[in-house]
């Protein structure tokens, strides 16, 4: 038995999210770590919509596989230079912003 090509294909990083966002539990875990998170996905995100490995990422910044890695997990948060990295080496503008939430 072989896999079709289309079968590998990646899933969009939306797509996870609405998906796990509907789970109650969830999202109250989520909650909790919510900003790094945020920041994981965002990198991973970036990347993909790219369309770059993160061996191609790592070598268009200048760090090392597991640190990517660790950034596309959120066990650990890059810093704004490194997210400034990651987005030249996407495409992208980095824009950071605070959503406040008042009552």
């Amino acid at each position: 038995m072989s896999l079709r090509a289309d079968a590998l294909a990646p899933i969009p990083f939306q797509s996870i999210r609405e998906c796990w966002h509907a789970d109650l539990d969830y999202r109250a875990a989520y909650e909790e770590v919510s900003p790094a998170m945020d920041l994981a996905f965002a990198v991973a995100e970036a990347r993909q919509a790219a369309k770059l490995s993160q061996a191609e990422l790592v070598r268009r910044i200048g760090t090392s596989p597991a640190m990517v890695a660790r950034w596309e997990t959120g066990k650990a948060a890059p810093t704004t230079i490194s997210l400034r990295r990651v987005a030249e080496a996407t495409g992208d503008r980095l824009r950071i912003e605070f959503a406040f939430e008042r009552d």
